[in-house]
């Protein structure tokens, strides 16, 4: 079964619910590691955990969300192999996905509506790498930058 990690800050909190419930009930295998509620916590914690967890294959994908969606994205792209992809709108999820195979998708609960976060993370998800050219790209990606 397909799993995904999620995880949110305080400011993405409420908006991460809602994905969980959504994603639950279409039959998605979700592991929710908080936060659980709008008290201030450090997004960073979250990020890093959720990476670890796609990059290590122990989930299939990723999602996070915080305030704007931006320090998730950082945090999460310092871990080795994971491509993290803010999304704003689908088309971005949809090609982050065909052309740069994305594995975590990160979200801004203050400036991302419920039925606009809804419509990206089903375009993120139902969306399939490319590969071919893409793929020498992709790996480029996840060679340490010294290397590449």
């Amino acid at each position: 079964m397909f799993k995904i990690m999620i995880g949110a800050d305080h400011a993405g909190f409420e908006l991460k619910q809602k994905i969980v419930t959504r994603l639950q009930d279409a039959g998605y295998d979700v592991e929710d590691i908080g936060t659980h509620g709008t008290e201030s916590v450090d997004y960073p914690d979250y990020a890093f955990r959720v990476a670890r967890a796609v990059a290590s294959g122990r989930v299939d994908r990723g999602i996070l969300v915080c305030g704007s969606g931006i320090g998730m994205s950082m945090a999460a792209n310092r871990i080795p192999r994971v491509r993290a992809v803010l999304a704003s709108e689908p088309y971005a999820a949809k090609m982050s996905r065909r052309h740069n195979d994305s594995n975590v998708l990160c979200l801004g609960g203050r400036f991302t509506g419920q039925d606009l976060a809804f419509e990206i993370v089903d375009t993120w998800l139902a969306e399939n790498f490319e590969g071919g050219r893409h793929s020498r790209r992709v790996n480029l990606l996840d060679q340490r930058p010294q290397e590449a």
